[in-house]
């Protein structure tokens, strides 16, 4: 264990974490909503430092990231725990275990060997992801300090659900951000992943502010979040912070609590992008159906493939220095 951070003590023991936008008031021997930060004592202390769920090398592909060291090697590292609920989670065995079963699984790995593992897989990049990684913030900023110093980039594949002053605290220290959009109403966050919109609008918005690169991914569900309108005014959005932030529309499977939706159509993911074009963005991605021209990256001026790919797996980069090799344009992205 160890003492979490962004927290206020309050009356009879009572403490308030302001880790993330839920502000939990949690008693004496209570846990936080996301099942990993408990009040002992009046001291509220991180159950997840240091311990591990998953230690894995992935393609940087896999985060999503397409505009972020293409073809390298990233070192993805979770805990158990979220601060959402979604009902279509593709993780929940790990990210909900803490709330529904009571219990913090993982093994420990320290901070420090965290770094020794990515210097030794090769990996440029150090990967917060698969659970939420703000819910362990503190393992997560001991991790990223001295990967900083190594040279190793850091990456927070994120929904997007944390406080300013969270923000504040890892925005120095990351280089890169994917970030989930799951919908553009506050309705569905309510009803689908028990939290709300704008505190992910703003964190999209903070940290491309704080000059992190972002990328942003929609997981596209059929009666859910896929009306033309409800997909125009996420790509309205986005565009109006940067014509340059990719967005990766991906393909729905049921899973979890939510059975009853079908998969997503690969011509449903088709339609996303060319809204998403249409509304002004330079690079718009298809997920989860490998093979879909829309994996690969084309010129925004030229319009020829600077980077083709298939799944996660990079068959072609033609770019130099950050440039389309036909026209000299500057890609958008993280290339060196």
């Amino acid at each position: 264990m160890k003492e979490a951070i962004l927290y206020k003590k309050e009356d009879d023991n009572v403490l308030t974490c302001y880790l993330c936008p839920h502000h939990c008031r949690i008693a004496d021997g209570q846990r936080g909503l996301c099942g990993v930060r408990e009040n002992r004592g009046g001291t509220l202390y991180s159950l997840v430092y240091g311990k591990a769920i998953a230690l894995n090398v992935d393609p940087i592909e896999k985060k999503p990231l397409f505009h972020f060291l293409p073809g390298s090697r990233a070192l993805s590292i979770a805990t158990a725990g979220c601060n959402m609920t979604c009902l279509h989670c593709q993780n929940a065995d790990i990210s909900q275990a803490p709330r529904s079963t009571g219990r913090i699984p993982g093994q420990e790995v320290s901070p420090e060997e965290v770094v020794s593992r990515a210097l030794e897989t090769g990996s440029r990049t150090i990967a917060y992801t698969y659970t939420e990684p703000t819910i362990f913030m503190e393992y997560a900023l001991d991790i990223a300090r001295p990967a900083k110093q190594e040279g190793i980039k850091n990456i927070f594949v994120t929904n997007g659900y944390m406080s300013p002053p969270a923000r504040g605290k890892i925005g120095p220290l990351l280089d890169g951000a994917n970030i989930d959009l799951k919908s553009f109403r506050d309705e569905f966050y309510r009803k689908i992943c028990g939290a709300r919109l704008q505190p992910v609008l703003d964190t999209i918005i903070g940290m491309k502010e704080m000059g992190i690169w972002v990328e942003v991914t929609t997981l596209v569900i059929p009666g859910y979040n896929d009306s033309d309108d409800e997909l125009a005014s996420i790509a309205g959005f986005l565009a109006d912070l940067s014509e340059d932030i990719p967005w990766h529309v991906s393909a729905f499977y049921p899973t979890y609590r939510l059975t009853s939706a079908p998969p997503t159509p690969p011509a449903a993911l088709q339609k996303a992008r060319r809204i998403g074009c249409d509304a002004g963005l330079r690079h718009v991605y298809t997920g989860n159906i490998p093979g879909d021209d829309g994996e690969n990256s084309f010129c925004h001026s030229c319009g020829k493939k600077i980077i083709g790919r298939t799944g996660f797996r990079v068959e072609a980069l033609e770019l130099i220095e950050g440039t389309c090799r036909y026209c000299g344009t500057p890609a958008g992205g993280v290339w060196e």
